[in-house]
């Protein structure tokens, strides 16, 4: 027998409300492929909406060696190719009492070694510099790009010398930008000297 003014429909009508709450939520999660209080992982710090430029021709082969944090030697299927990475400048390495390096040159080498170094990759190829280099994007495995993460680390500059001649990748400003905005890598230092004034002011007038 109910107790009276009691109905048994309103009693089973919370518990209904909180059942589909938790319907929507678990469907909610499955939706954006998360588990109920997860968050989604942050992008890649090099991530970017802009595609890479088009590659007037393309590289294959494995990175054997990095000389800098903008230069890699890459064996591919017609021997060894000397790769300039492009649309970024690198701090310089020292090349004697003459010509003394920058500060965070080697940890820039160091972390494009740790992004490329003994990886099978492609390089995407715009044309060669006046050294016989290939200047190109490094693609890496997982479809980053070595280049912007250089920049988006704090271990390279947008390499905008003589009005952004050099610069072919759009998204390399706005990856150094945040760079710069967190102080990581080579921002980190009051006063960082662009590798293209260094190698102008210190290198060619001595004024390290």
């Amino acid at each position: 027998m109910p107790l009276h003014g009691f109905s048994p429909s309103a009693w089973r009508r919370p518990g209904r409300r909180l059942a589909g709450l938790i319907v929507v939520l678990a469907l909610a999660a499955a939706w954006f492929g998360l588990p109920p209080g997860s968050a989604p992982d942050p992008a890649p710090a090099g991530a970017s909406t802009v595609a890479l430029p088009q590659a007037s021709y393309r590289l294959q082969g494995t990175v054997v060696s990095v000389a800098d944090g903008d230069t890699v030697t890459l064996r591919a299927a017609d021997g060894r190719r000397r790769i300039r990475l492009d649309s970024i400048d690198a701090p310089e390495a020292g090349h004697g009492q003459q010509e003394p390096g920058q500060p965070h040159a080697e940890a820039s080498r160091q972390h494009l070694a740790a992004l490329v170094e003994g990886k099978t990759l492609t390089a995407q190829c715009y044309e060669k510099d006046q050294y016989g280099r290939d200047l190109c994007a490094l693609v890496l495995p997982d479809g980053r790009s070595a280049n912007r993460e250089q920049v988006a680390a704090g271990y390279a500059w947008a390499y905008t010398a003589r009005r952004g001649d050099y610069l072919r990748d759009e998204a390399m400003p706005g990856l150094q930008r945040r760079a710069r905005e967190a102080r990581i890598g080579l921002w980190a230092d009051n006063g960082a000297t662009e590798p293209w004034k260094w190698r102008y002011d210190c290198w060619k007038e001595k004024r390290c």
